[in-house]
């Protein structure tokens, strides 16, 4: 019981593979992209010790990572796929892996079919997630070297790294919503959504951005000032929080206001990149220090 009580979970970090990428819960583990590794690893969520049979096998160079409900998607960037797991067994799904666009690099679910940015195509791939076959119409063009993606309940936006803007596409048509592209920042990567708006950490100004999701305008006092070239965006129900890769920290922003959270930053590992929350906790994948953090 110990292990959930605040004082004691500040700084946790543990093991995991070679260039940690992404990371997402499953509703009782994390799960962590080595991209050096070409694996994945599963970590009980309460104790952070290994799930039996990891790290479990994926293709070359896994980056981006979401869960589905039932199955792990990963975004193997080197094999321009896709590869599925089985979330209680870690084992390929049927059909896996998928073929995607070139350069995979980040995944988002939204509810029917999972969206995979193709960071050198400029495009993002959509796939009907129970069969992983291409949904109608896909691939959709977007900007130039995509990367991070979020589901806003109704729409995907794409942080579109060498064009400094996100794009908002329609979910269910994948075409471009209205006033989309929205110019954020420099060079933006990672998107979460809050509920109302939405969050894009621009690793080249050093700051996030906060649009109104409905409309794609800049939200009052938007841009906010983070760490040194901010990666990953996750929002825990209260505050965003961005990891600064070059900082070896992570913002936490009062989401109502963008204000620096008490205590922000917090120090993490070397080259924080993936962010998750788990209910509980805030998870890092630390790149340069083969670790995942536990906030």
């Amino acid at each position: 019981m110990l292990r959930w009580y605040g004082n004691n979970q500040t700084g946790l970090s543990f093991t995991v593979g070679n260039q940690p990428f992404g990371v997402a819960f499953d509703g009782a583990n994390i799960w962590v992209t080595n991209f050096g590794s070409n694996t994945v690893s599963k970590l009980v969520v309460s104790t952070g010790v290994p799930a039996a049979g990891s790290p479990f096998a994926v293709g070359n160079q896994p980056a981006g990572v979401a869960f589905d409900g039932a199955n792990i998607w990963v975004a193997n960037f080197a094999d321009n796929t896709v590869s599925k797991l089985v979330a209680s067994t870690g084992a390929p799904a049927a059909g896996s892996p998928f073929a995607v666009g070139n350069g995979p690099s980040w995944v988002a679910f939204d509810g029917a079919n999972i969206w995979v940015t193709n960071q050198g195509n400029g495009t993002v791939s959509k796939l009907v997630a129970s069969t992983g076959a291409p949904a109608a119409g896909s691939p959709f063009t977007v900007g130039a070297a995509p990367q991070g993606v979020a589901f806003d309940g109704a729409n995907i936006w794409v942080a579109n790294q060498d064009s400094g803007t996100v794009s908002k596409l329609v979910a269910s048509t994948g075409a471009p919503a209205a006033g989309s592209p929205f110019a954020v920042g420099i060079q933006p990567v990672g998107v979460a959504f809050d509920g109302v708006n939405i969050w894009v950490a621009n690793r080249g100004s050093g700051t996030v951005s906060k649009l109104v999701a409905s409309t794609g305008a800049p939200a009052a006092g938007s841009p906010f000032a983070v760490g040194i070239q901010p990666i990953g965006v996750a929002f825990d129900g209260t505050s965003v929080w961005v990891a600064n890769r070059g900082s070896g920290t992570v913002s936490k922003l009062v989401a109502s206001t963008g204000a620096p959270a008490a205590g922000s930053p917090f120090a993490v590992g070397f080259s924080p990149h993936g962010v998750a929350f788990d209910g509980a906790s805030i998870w890092v994948a630390n790149r340069d220090s083969a670790t995942v953090s536990e906030l």
